[in-house]
């Protein structure tokens, strides 16, 4: 798998998670106006994922390490509260809205994993093609 294809992979999952969970969010009985656009903070980082493709197609090396760097913070970012707060509401109550909040938190942790592990294969086969 080449890093671009990596990367589109991983904004689908950043850009798909969110708006299914922005659609299945159901407001409180006692705030019915409340809504849950932070749940779209992710697709922010996949635009931004999304506009470092073109890039990455044409194997710019300043570019694919701008787009290491987004996708590592984005990890660390889900997994730091919509993961960790899914996971610690799990313990506490174990409802089926919990387990979709962790799959969809966990899905985008596993696309920007998988995105890194392409990343730095892609740039330990460029440092050895260049010294051979």
């Amino acid at each position: 798998m080449k890093p671009y294809q990596a990367n589109l992979i991983n904004v689908l999952a950043l850009i798909l998670m969110p708006v299914w969970a922005l659609i299945a969010f159901e407001a409180p009985a006692d705030d019915p106006d409340k809504s849950n656009m932070t749940a779209l903070i992710p697709v922010v980082f996949a635009i931004i994922l999304f506009l470092f493709n073109g890039g990455l197609k044409k194997e710019n090396k300043f570019i694919s390490h701008l787009a290491v760097i987004f996708t590592l913070i984005t990890i660390v970012a889900i997994y730091m509260k919509p993961f960790s707060s899914a996971l610690a509401d799990y313990n506490d109550n174990n409802s089926s809205e919990n387990i979709m909040r962790i799959v969809r938190s966990g899905v985008m942790i596993l696309t920007g994993v998988l995105s890194m592990i392409v990343f730095v294969r892609s740039f330990i086969a460029n440092r050895k093609s260049k010294q051979s």
